[in-house]
């Protein structure tokens, strides 16, 4: 391992893996720097396997890398590509959820990462950030000490917004943060021959006796059918976690579990669940909302909901408007033939030099931040990230000095689809 980079991207999520491949296929000297031992985040670690969303109705609207990632890996096990109305189709809000195989999505990532000569250091995370003359100085924590890296450009993309705090950098945090979810997948029973008015019935006995929380099935304000037929999956709600310190994240890892013990003795109790078992559960508690940076530009609902095409837009981004409560969502759709964009100015703090961040701590109010926060949008803010960061290293500018033509003419050359081009 050296100890100069052109860049640094830290955290190998949805965002960093394809933000460090970009800036490795443009030629930067790239390291990638991630606290678990594989890459992929809350797609692998998460085990939130299906991204979404590519498509905006029947447009694929963001392409590049992650795509390639994505449809390398379904090709690996002989699946076609993903297309709309197929797979998980969510007509009515134009989203397209798809499988993908974790573990062969994070083989081939680090394949394309090391294509693209990228290093890697997994097991390690930043425990220091210093601004330089030219760049940052970073010290990483691994397994046997602190080692210092120089970067001309770093890339947070922890999705917490971590190197923006190490670097003393404001963020922002909304009063009432989003439940987490802790994905598992749940088998042993028959879910139509189950008597669901008796288990809602000894459902509420428990939470009455304080030995179960109204919250446990999910967000389906205390339905306990809505776990059972979807046999698990991403419906366990945990609240009142706050997934960005070291401390606040192990709260967040004990209470998944501890929610995931008190369903398995609930359900073993129930008549027609007595072989309930627990099937699977993700490494990691998937957390939706931390905090978000303060930027030089901040991304609105509005502006999402009318399409607003940034002058500096870096990618488009499509879900739908999906807060998650205790025990309920909001969701809302995007209009078709709505197109909303990113825009550089919410990847860059407001202060600082020589640092950009991309995921879901990327600037926006929270409904916004609950469209864009997701795996597709993710992997094009990375792209963005990515090309951006080269840029700004070869050039020797900072970020915000690169222009928009510059990162848009790179991007294009990487497969991505760039705002305003025809679609």
């Amino acid at each position: 391992m050296r100890s100069s980079y052109d860049v640094v991207v830290v955290g190998a999520g949805t965002a960093g893996v394809i933000a460090a491949i970009q800036a490795g296929r443009a030629g930067a000297a790239t390291l990638l720097i991630e606290k678990n031992g594989i890459a992929g985040g809350t797609l692998v670690a998460g085990g939130i396997n299906y991204p979404a969303s590519f498509h905006a109705y029947d447009k694929l609207v963001i392409a590049g890398i992650g795509w390639e990632l994505c449809c390398r890996a379904r090709q690996e096990v002989g699946e076609p590509p993903p297309r709309p109305r197929s797979d998980n189709w969510h007509a009515g809000a134009g989203i397209l959820h798809f499988g993908v195989n974790p573990a062969v999505f994070a083989a081939l990532a680090d394949e394309m990462l090391l294509s693209a000569g990228v290093e890697i250091l997994y097991h390690a995370m930043p425990a220091a950030a210093r601004p330089t003359a030219d760049g940052w100085q970073l010290s990483v924590c691994t397994k046997t000490g602190l080692r210092d890296v120089t970067a001309k450009v770093v890339v947070d993309c922890t999705a917490d917004a971590n190197v923006v705090t190490l670097a003393g950098l404001p963020v922002e945090r909304n009063p009432e943060l989003q439940a987490a979810t802790l994905v598992v997948r749940t088998a042993g029973y028959d879910d139509k021959a189950l008597d669901y008015e008796a288990i809602q019935r000894a459902f509420e006995s428990e939470v009455a006796a304080g030995r179960m929380r109204h919250t446990d099935p999910g967000w389906s304000r205390g339905r306990f059918e809505f776990f059972l037929k979807g046999y698990g999956g991403n419906r366990l709600h945990i609240t009142g976690v706050d997934g960005r310190t070291s401390e606040a994240r192990t709260e967040a890892e004990i209470e998944g579990r501890r929610t995931m013990l008190r369903l398995l003795r609930f359900c073993r109790r129930q008549p027609g669940l007595e072989n309930f078992v627990i099937a699977s559960c993700a490494m990691e508690c998937g957390i939706r909302e931390t905090v978000t940076i303060k930027a030089r530009k901040t991304v609105t609902v509005h502006d999402l909901e009318s399409g607003r095409l940034w002058e500096d837009a870096v990618c488009y981004t499509f879900y739908a408007i999906d807060i998650h409560r205790a025990d309920h969502t909001h969701y809302r759709r995007i209009e078709p033939g709505v197109h909303p964009t990113i825009p550089l100015g919410a990847m860059l703090p407001a202060d600082g030099r020589g640092l950009l961040v991309a995921g879901r701590c990327v600037a926006g109010d929270q409904e916004a931040n609950s469209l864009f926060r997701v795996e597709a949008s993710c992997m094009a803010m990375g792209q963005a990230a990515g090309a951006a960061a080269a840029l700004a290293a070869a050039r020797g500018q900072d970020v915000a000095q690169v222009p928009i033509t510059a990162i848009h003419a790179l991007l294009r050359e990487h497969g991505a689809i760039v705002p305003g081009d025809k679609l």
